[in-house]
């Protein structure tokens, strides 16, 4: 799914978002808590897409609230707005946990829970839907992250590439690789074309 949003959108995030900022830098907790109610759901959904853990997901998305709020008085406001520094913040972070793990243990990174709210689904369903939550899994962590945030988030090109910390020529590149090695992993996998909400 891909999100666009125009110049009018993101001048008015802008400008919300510099009040806000305003006021945390003042220690406003009431504006503060506005930021966490707006994102809290979408930093620990991408956090658990990255890391495969409930808990791990929880901890850098209140990691990341924590940076905004230490450093609210750098806050610059941007077209992307609090929601893509946020993201960044948590992505940033995932891919530290991941790179840890990698470095710490042999065992391999577990894999995460079929979250699907369609308990009726045909056992058939299930196992392919596993099936692509382990190849999506089996990605490179930075690849990986390319396909949470377009696919899971449904986050633009541009606003992907800004959580990236990355140019948009960057990132559609990441993203295009991302996609092919996908493509690669289902089809071993013995999936091919899963429809996109099950890839989502």
């Amino acid at each position: 799914m891909i999100v666009l949003a125009d110049s009018g959108a993101m001048a008015e995030i802008a400008s919300t978002d510099a009040t806000l900022m305003a006021r945390v830098v003042a220690r406003d907790p009431v504006a503060f808590r506005s930021i966490v109610d707006a994102h809290a759901i979408a930093l620990r959904r991408i956090g658990y897409r990255m890391l495969g853990d409930a808990t791990e997901a929880e901890d850098v998305a209140q990691e990341a609230f924590l940076r905004l709020w230490n450093h609210a008085a750098r806050w610059r406001a941007t077209g992307s707005g609090i929601g893509a520094w946020l993201n960044r913040v948590v992505i940033n972070l995932c891919l530290d946990r991941l790179r840890r793990r990698r470095f710490t243990s042999d065992e391999a990174v577990p894999e995460r829970a079929d979250e699907s709210p369609n308990a009726d689904a045909v056992m058939e369903d299930d196992q392919e839907r596993a099936a692509i939550v382990k190849c999506i899994n089996a990605l490179a962590e930075r690849q990986r992250a390319a396909i949470v945030l377009t696919y899971y988030e449904g986050l633009s090109n541009i606003m992907a590439a800004d959580a990236l910390d990355m140019n948009i020529k960057a990132f559609e590149s990441l993203l295009h690789r991302a996609r092919q090695t996908l493509r690669e992993l289902l089809s071993k996998a013995g999936i091919v074309d899963p429809p996109e909400s099950r890839i989502a």
